[in-house]
């Protein structure tokens, strides 16, 4: 007997050892539990919830007494959920033990589903999270006895456009029916008139009843504004209010809210005519329309008719100071009228090439010219004559001497010699460098003058004479003049002079 109790022993007391050494650290470690209920709050059903408690339980030994949430790093406990259940929140923060915090389960998948937690902290103890586990039980929901949703039906009323435009106000209502059970909820059924415009506004009707839940949409797109137009003739009348070439009429047009379908169409005007108009249409997507007139549209294309009235002949050719007065002009215009009086330019009575132009311009712009082109002759100039020589000859002369300056006058085409000083503009001496006159020959003037320095015309001799008292003194030795002699058609004759 005694042999067979010490052989026992050495077992007993190894078994015991374990025995206490495995329940030892939850024992001493603080404990994660909830208030689940078997039968009760770990069961529902599906697409429904249920709410846990969960809270911690201090124990003393596991490194820290009294409660390891308390020591300032706070036990998060996650809640481990599985596949098809959700937990919100998914975890939970405690700074202190026996305080119970909710965790909301819910799913839409029947099952039995095995729900854990863990816990963090970064303090010092242990947490026994197996009171913490248990069997989260989603039951099937028993099948419904009506089997089909509510039929809803819309009825639409107002004025329907173009292109499922409404142009009125709309009344939207709407038929529920269920004829195996009663529809127990209803939301956007009720009737609903859209008054304003609207690009799209969908309404929408949802029943339920026993046999689940249906809905039915309506979109409304209202335009009940006519769309905006207007148009602008181009290019602008003038200052008068004419234009004397074709006028486009473009039109611009918009809306707000269907858009447009069609503008226009723009429209060129190409007939003459006053007080004409174009008038264009805007119309659209919904089928509103409006109209713009750009009216006041006046075109003038033809020019006036313009004449002139005596004056030189066209083509003619005139000695110079028997040039015809100038002529006058005539003008009308039928359709815009005459925008001021007609004029004449060009007009000129001086030796050359001239054209003579009568001008008149309508009140849209149109310019009418009617030209005629006539030339008037220089005079023919004979002289110097002796004692002056010319073609580049230098004349050398004692200062203070009055020399004869003689010359003749004749009409170009007639012919005719000129008696009248009047036909002269001026004789006139200017003093220049001698350097103009180098390489030119030089001839003493080997005949004065005496008496007046009057220009005057003899008769006897006929021709012009004027005594040119050239400049006296010994200052004088030496210089060089010209003496000019300029008609009044502006010819002249030029002579060369240098004082001895």
């Amino acid at each position: 007997m005694r042999t067979r109790l010490r052989s026992k022993l050495p077992l007993l007391f190894v078994v015991c050892a374990v025995l206490l050494a495995i329940p030892a650290v939850a024992a001493f470690a603080d404990n994660v539990q909830n208030d689940v209920v078997a039968g009760g709050n770990d069961t529902f059903t599906e697409g429904g919830s249920t709410t846990v408690n969960y809270r911690i339980a201090a124990n003393n030994g596991d490194g820290q007494t009294g409660c390891n949430a308390v020591d300032g790093s706070a036990a998060t406990v996650t809640i481990n959920a599985p596949a098809g259940v959700t937990a919100t929140p998914g975890s939970r923060s405690f700074t202190s033990c026996g305080t119970d915090k909710s965790v909301v389960f819910s799913s839409s998948t029947p099952g039995d589903y095995a729900i854990t937690v863990s816990v963090s902290d970064s303090g010092t103890g242990t947490y026994n999270t197996t009171p913490a586990k248990f069997t989260l039980h989603v039951l099937a929901a028993p099948p419904p006895t009506d089997t089909t949703p509510p039929v809803i039906t819309p009825s639409v009323v107002g004025t329907l456009g173009e292109n499922g435009w409404y142009t009125s106000n709309v009344t939207v209502s709407w038929l529920v029916e269920d004829g195996e059970s009663d529809v127990s909820s209803s939301s956007g059924c009720d009737s609903t008139t859209i008054s304003s415009d609207t690009a799209g506004t969908t309404l929408t009707c949802e029943a339920t009843s026993a046999g689940g839940t249906s809905s039915n949409s309506v979109t409304i797109m209202r335009d009940a504004t006519k769309p905006t137009i207007s148009g602008s003739a181009s290019p602008a009348a003038n200052a008068n209010g004419w234009n004397n070439e074709n006028v486009t009429v473009s039109y611009s047009c918009s809306d707000a809210t269907s858009g447009m379908a069609s503008c226009g169409p723009n429209q060129t005007l190409s007939n003459e005519g006053a007080g004409q108009s174009s008038t264009g249409t805007a119309v659209d997507k919904a089928g509103n329309s409006d109209t713009a007139t750009v009216s006041g549209i006046n075109i003038d294309k033809t020019e006036p008719t313009v004449a002139l009235v005596g004056g030189p002949a066209d083509g003619g050719s005139y000695d110079f100071g028997s040039v015809p007065n100038a002529p006058t002009c005539t003008a009308s215009d039928a359709l815009s009228g005459l925008d001021g009086t007609c004029s004449v330019s060009g007009y000129s009575s001086a030796v050359g090439s001239h054209t003579v132009t009568a001008t008149a311009t309508d009140k849209a712009g149109n310019d009418a010219t009617v030209t005629r082109s006539y030339s008037v002759a220089a005079y023919k100039l004979s002289g110097f004559y002796q004692p002056i020589d010319m073609n580049d000859t230098v004349n050398t002369v004692k200062n203070g001497s009055a020399v004869p300056v003689k010359f003749e006058l004749f009409q170009s085409i007639s012919g005719t010699e000129l008696q009248s000083t009047s036909a002269i503009s001026s004789i006139l001496a200017k003093q220049v460098s001698c350097t103009a006159f180098n390489g030119d020959p030089t001839d003493e003037i080997e005949t004065l003058a005496t008496g007046g320095t009057s220009l005057r015309y003899d008769a006897t001799a006929g021709q012009f004479i004027y005594n040119w008292q050239t400049p006296k003194g010994t200052s004088q030795v030496g210089k060089c003049y010209t003496l000019t002699m300029t008609a009044a058609d502006s010819s002249t004759l030029v002579a060369e002079f240098k004082l001895k």
